[in-house]
């Protein structure tokens, strides 16, 4: 029902090409989606899709952040022509994202967590800053498909064993080495782990600032979630080499954590305290515990809500600044006032400070890892500690300071504050119903 509902969305973007239209859609959309009843395990199945608890909070994600980048979009795109294409681009982003946490077959899955690269690629290459987005482009495009080329095979090799690719379904293999690294591979250059993530600060300083929020927001999450899925079909394989990964997420999670504090750029601070804080994840879920799967689940949300907000705020200093350069982007506390607020609250839930959700998952992923391996709390601290340090070096360094501008104050719009304000709700009204979990 809600496919069909997006994809009659089509001929509305080509006729009607009206952002408020589509924003209404949307919203309908969202309110429809949150009365379905979803089951723990996939419930409202029908052709080949369905959905359960894990994918249900990402296609809210999804909705809300397209919807968001629309908004933060709304100056950058003046031509009518140019507003259609893009919100048709939009248009297919939601598509593939909902059609890839609802698949319930591997294949089909692979196929749509493939074809999201090209809108996405076009949302660079088309609305992108420098001319260096071409090779953030080229960057993005080869490491997902080298990385996925081992998946497909592995994909192959199952429906020629097996006669199936659901994932409902039990697989029994051999236990070696090379499976679990074609069938993670993809993922963790997705989600991106250390040392596969060489192509995510680049294609988030060229992208525009819709492209960085779904990056951010969502890109990033299928890596998670696509392990999460393997992994509930591969438990014994997992159990015996997620240790490898666990070990390389720690240490990665603590090195970026120290890279943060050398960069000039905004943009690319924010970006790699997103490699920060998708280790941890990545180490919560390879606990294989029930808490280590909710935990890394919780930051994969409040992630994807937080790291939007921060490159929204990037951006809304840069449309004034005309700079991302931490040298230049000084003193906003005198320029912007009332923004102030918003770059302190989404600082602070950065680096995971109560009342926020990030703080909760932190705290149940530390409980997981303790459970893993006891000495893992030490990486724990380490990475909390800097990500402190360079949420308070990202707060600091932009708003204290003396301005490089003659002039001394502006405002925000409303459209702005809206934004920003959607992105802050969740991350910590979320809390208040956790209780009704049942975990």
């Amino acid at each position: 029902m809600y496919i069909f509902y997006l994809v009659f969305m089509i001929p509305m973007v080509i006729f009607c090409n009206s952002f408020i239209l589509f924003q209404l859609s949307l919203i309908f959309m969202l309110i429809l989606f949150m009365t379905n009843f979803i089951d723990y395990f996939y419930s409202s199945i029908s052709y080949n899709l369905g959905i359960d608890n894990i994918s249900f909070s990402l296609i809210l994600l999804s909705l809300i952040i397209v919807g968001l980048m629309i908004m933060s979009m709304l100056l950058l795109v003046e031509n009518k022509f140019f507003m259609m294409l893009f919100l048709m681009t939009c248009l297919i982003l939601l598509l593939l994202l909902i059609l890839i946490f609802c698949s319930l077959n591997m294949f089909i899955m692979f196929m749509y967590f493939e074809f999201s690269l090209i809108p996405l690629i076009m949302l660079i290459f088309g609305w992108g800053y420098q001319p260096e987005r071409l090779i953030s482009g080229l960057y993005l495009f080869f490491y997902t498909i080298f990385a996925s080329m081992p998946l497909l095979f592995l994909i192959t090799h199952f429906f020629i064993k097996y006669n199936s690719l659901f994932f409902d379904f039990t697989l029994n293999f051999n236990f070696n080495f090379i499976t679990n690294l074609c069938l993670t591979l993809a993922f963790l250059v997705k989600l991106p782990m250390f040392m596969f993530h060489f192509w995510l600060p680049k294609a988030h300083v060229q992208a525009p600032v819709s492209g960085s929020m779904i990056l951010a927001g969502l890109f990033l999450k299928i890596g998670g979630y696509g392990i999460i899925r393997f992994m509930f079909i591969h438990e014994h394989l997992f159990f015996f080499y997620s240790h490898i990964w666990y070990a390389l997420s720690v240490t990665g999670g603590v090195l970026v954590s120290m890279i943060c504090f050398i960069q000039g750029d905004i943009k690319s601070l924010i970006a790699y305290s997103s490699i920060s804080h998708m280790s941890m994840c990545l180490a919560g879920m390879l606990t294989m515990t029930k808490w280590g799967i909710l935990g890394s689940y919780f930051i994969m949300i409040s992630h994807g809500l937080c790291s939007s907000a921060l490159f929204c705020l990037a951006n809304i200093s840069y449309e004034r600044l005309l700079s991302r350069s931490f040298y230049l982007n000084k003193g906003l506390l005198i320029f912007m006032p009332s923004m102030t607020l918003f770059w302190f609250m989404f600082s602070v839930f950065n680096m995971g400070c109560p009342p926020s959700l990030n703080f909760i998952a932190e705290l149940i992923i530390l409980n997981s890892m303790i459970s893993y391996w006891p000495t893992s709390f030490v990486y724990f601290i380490m990475i909390s500690f800097f990500g402190s340090c360079f949420s308070f070096y990202l707060f600091g360094y932009t708003q204290h300071g003396q301005l490089n501008f003659l002039y001394s104050y502006m405002l925000g719009t409303i459209r702005e504050y809206m934004l920003l304000f959607v992105h802050l709700f969740p991350i910590i009204f979320i809390i208040m119903g956790l209780n009704n979990l049942g975990f």
